[in-house]
């Protein structure tokens, strides 16, 4: 069942904080509140969660307005997105947005899937968590830089594109997510909207939830939450999150292969 109200909130930062307290894997949050015509939207970001669960994050930074072409004609406020590549909502695995490219892709699908039958996860472990090819690409992401950054070298930008999950203790997620809000002239928050009152939940990975959660019923495709800044100018960053318990590896329905 596809979440029934997925969308975007559009708007300028109004302010943003932090749980009071963060006891290192458990539950823990960031609180982005966007200015909009209507008030004041919320949003809680999860970014840390207990041991067995996990989280990580990641940020799309190569982006620019042009890129987003469907979503920056909208005015600031809520906007309900149809689960459809052309309505301007996210997908983490189906978004050519968000995808890496080349053999970072296919390397990335090999060690998961690799992992998963020489290493399985213990019972009640995190299933999915930062793999050998995010490792990889972290470790490279300063070639990638000096390398798109050469005149005469453009044509190496396609081809080098991979941006790596990164566990997130919390505090880390946030720190990489908090320059751009503020750099940020709009904000987009993807998620489902609230029934009551103004904000956004689910601002997450929203598929690949294993057989057997409360959540395998929501998943579906082109329903991802993030969070989306734009500079004034053009660039544009996406920051995404996701629980460990879920997989990349997804059928047309959203569940786990």
């Amino acid at each position: 069942m596809a979440l029934p109200n997925y969308g975007v909130a559009i708007g300028t930062l109004h302010d943003f904080t932090r749980d009071p307290i963060h006891d290192f894997g458990q539950w823990y949050h960031g609180h982005l509140f966007l200015d909009t015509p209507v008030g004041v939207y919320q949003s809680a970001l999860d970014v840390d969660a207990p041991g067995s669960v996990g989280v990580s994050y990641r940020l799309v930074d190569d982006l620019r307005s042009a890129d987003i072409a469907a979503l920056r004609v909208r005015p600031d406020g809520f906007h309900h997105l149809p689960s459809s590549p052309t309505s301007g909502a996210l997908d983490y695995v189906r978004s050519p947005l968000l995808r890496n490219r080349l053999w970072f892709e296919w390397l990335a699908a090999v060690t998961d899937r690799a992992h998963q039958v020489i290493a399985p996860h213990p019972p009640g472990s995190p299933m999915f968590g930062p793999d050998l090819a995010d490792r990889l690409a972290t470790s490279v992401q300063g070639l990638r830089r000096r390398i798109t950054g050469l005149g005469g070298l453009d044509w190496a930008r396609p081809h080098l594109r991979f941006f790596p999950w990164i566990a997130s203790d919390g505090d880390n997620a946030l720190d990489v997510l908090v320059p751009h809000l503020e750099a940020a002239s709009r904000i987009y928050v993807f998620g489902q909207s609230f029934t009551t009152g103004l904000g956004v939940h689910d601002v997450h990975l929203n598929q690949g939830d294993p057989v057997g959660s409360q959540w395998y019923v929501t998943n579906g495709i082109w329903q991802d939450g993030a969070v989306m800044c734009e500079r004034p100018d053009g660039q544009v960053v996406v920051w995404q999150i996701k629980f460990n318990t879920q997989t990349l590896h997804t059928d047309d329905a959203g569940h786990p292969r």
